[in-house]
């Protein structure tokens, strides 16, 4: 056994305050429902940034701040240290001083879902469990299929039909078992809690884990590295279920903790969803604590597609805090924004992306960026995911 200096203590709930011990495996919170979180020993840590600087080949490298002890549990494909892209045309265009695009499509299922199901995955290994589930739009269903493929767990994807055909394949190709269901991710995610409860089943899914926004977390921690410890001026990020961007904000919590960051000043957090699907954006718009559920959800990009997202307090705070705001953009916006950044950087988007991008430049039109503003974009996956659609867009 090889310990990973990781300085887990307990999981908190960040709805209600009840505290459990690292073995506890009902999830969400017994008390009340609400989100578990990892919480950290903080005044233990025995490593520099210059020590994770040196430090390189995954999300891994910050072992310390993630919630599993032991190296052999750890379920790993090389997933994150993802590069960040500049692209001085954007940066031009939007009349800023820098344009960057965080490239998590080179992920190992090019996606950021990936440091997600690594850490479940991961923690699923600690606590010794021998099957999981997971309800997905996609992506995060492919993700999973891999990670506990690699860690020779049973796994279950609940997806619906309107997942696209790579995500349906790959899920098979990885040994997962597939349940697909009518309608769109909330009739999954309906059928899901049906058969988890049936069949006992560990979930994985989004914050019904406390490991899974974890590895999201990782992300934020790279961005403020990649910046030299200090942070871009503005962050747009695709919103579905906000687990990234979620971690983004405990990732900067954390450094600021721990006295690592150059400057305190976080970056401002901009939630991009679609005009189909915009409960976080209607909800920062009426300056609300919390959103409503969107009904009749309708969006190419299944990945905001999410009418409903439970974490919305916690998205909202990090909105609040950081002076961030809300942007809900069309389809047609959103697929020429991923046309933008394959056209003008290089860098291939899927439809999700394309919408944080697509925010960022009705945010320069409208004159709500300054020309001194460091701007960064999350693409959260490939553009081989979204073919058919920017197929579509191209035509």
């Amino acid at each position: 056994m090889t310990q990973t200096e990781s300085l887990v203590s307990h999981f908190e709930c960040y709805d209600c305050g009840a505290t459990y011990d690292l073995e506890h495996t009902e999830f969400p919170c017994p008390e009340c429902g609400g989100i578990l979180d990892p919480k950290y020993d903080y005044d233990e840590i025995d490593v520099s940034r210059e020590e994770v600087e040196s430090r390189n080949g995954s999300m891994w490298k910050y072992r310390e701040l993630l919630p599993i002890r032991d190296t052999d549990d750890v379920v790993s494909m090389g997933e994150g240290d993802t590069p960040i892209v500049d692209c001085p045309e954007l940066a031009e265009e939007m009349g800023v001083a820098r344009v960057a695009i965080k490239d998590e499509g080179q992920n190992p299922t090019n996606t950021f879902k990936d440091r997600g199901a690594s850490a479940s995955i991961s923690g699923a290994s600690q606590q010794n469990i021998a099957e999981v589930a997971i309800p997905s739009a996609g992506n995060a269903g492919q993700a999973a299929a891999a990670y506990t493929a690699r860690a020779g767990i049973d796994c279950h994807v609940v997806l619906n039909y309107q997942s696209n055909d790579i995500q349906k394949t790959m899920v098979e190709a990885h040994g997962a078992d597939l349940h697909l269901v009518d309608g769109k991710l909330d009739k999954a995610g309906g059928t899901f809690g049906e058969l988890r409860d049936e069949h006992g089943w560990y979930t994985v899914a989004t914050f019904q884990t406390p490991f899974r926004h974890e590895g999201k977390k990782t992300m934020g921690l790279e961005i403020f590295e990649q910046f030299d410890w200090d942070s871009p001026d503005e962050i747009f990020y695709p919103t579905g279920g906000g687990v990234g961007l979620i971690g983004i904000w405990k990732a900067y919590q954390e450094l600021s903790r721990l006295g690592w960051l150059e400057d305190e000043t976080p970056p401002s957090l901009h939630v991009a969803q679609s005009s189909g699907c915009a409960p976080v954006v209607e909800a920062i718009e009426d300056h609300r604590e919390e959103h409503d559920a969107w009904e009749c959800p309708e969006s190419i990009g299944r990945g905001i597609e999410v009418p409903d997202p439970g974490a919305s307090p916690w998205m909202l705070e990090a909105v609040y805090e950081t002076g961030g705001t809300g942007v809900a953009v069309s389809d047609d916006e959103a697929l020429e924004g991923a046309l933008a950044s394959a056209r003008h950087a290089g860098v291939e988007m899927c439809v999700e992306p394309g919408a944080a991008l697509a925010a960022a430049m009705q945010m320069a039109e409208e004159g709500k960026l300054d020309e001194d503003d460091e701007v960064l974009i999350i693409n959260t996956g490939a553009g081989n995911k979204a073919t058919n659609a920017l197929s579509y867009a191209i035509e």
